[in-house]
């Protein structure tokens, strides 16, 4: 068994694509997912299966998503070590002089093929930085997230890949919900 973290885009945002957690639970478990924990109402899903391609479970989650709730969904799969490996790498993060209520992960399905980090950083304000990795775009938005053009559609358009945005305090806390499921 292998413990693994879904990570849902637009789920329970401004009353759209409303799912409760007990609910997404029962769908998880329904796909054969055995120790399914969910961690605040924006679809974050923990939860342990055979050993097996992560990647492969996207697809299958988004298809059980459709039939129980009848709307698309992108869904992200993490196993631990890659979601510990994204933590480790956050450049923001060891950085004493930035507050950690500012920094978010935008986390990528896949790797970008083409990164014009030039054009991208035309879009940053005064005082913001981000770094992108394979997996994930680190940001740090010191006048919040809900103001900067950095944001999870703005780096679908510029990376051409799917992507969906956590702020670090949930992202630090499925890793530890997901520790803890694998001890």
């Amino acid at each position: 068994m292998k413990t693994y973290v879904a990570i849902l885009r637009g789920i329970n945002v401004s009353g759209k694509n409303k799912i409760k957690m007990d609910a997404l639970k029962s769908s998880f478990s329904g796909l054969g997912f055995e120790q399914v924990q969910t961690y605040i109402q924006s679809g974050n899903v923990v939860f342990r299966y055979q050993e097996t391609n992560s990647g492969n479970f996207a697809d299958l989650i988004n298809k059980q998503i459709q039939k129980d709730f009848g709307f698309d969904v992108p869904v992200l799969v993490l196993d631990v070590q890659e979601l510990e490996n994204i933590v480790k790498n956050n450049p923001f993060a060891v950085d004493g002089n930035r507050e950690a209520q500012f920094l978010h992960v935008t986390f990528l399905k896949e790797k970008p093929a083409n990164v014009n980090e030039e054009k991208i950083t035309g879009h940053v304000k005064t005082g913001e930085e981000f770094a992108i990795s394979d997996g994930a775009v680190y940001l740090y938005c010191p006048h919040g997230y809900g103001k900067t053009k950095l944001n999870n559609n703005f780096f679908e358009s510029q990376l051409k890949v799917s992507a969906t945005t956590r702020n670090w305090k949930t992202t630090l806390k499925l890793l530890e919900m997901a520790k803890v499921v694998e001890a």
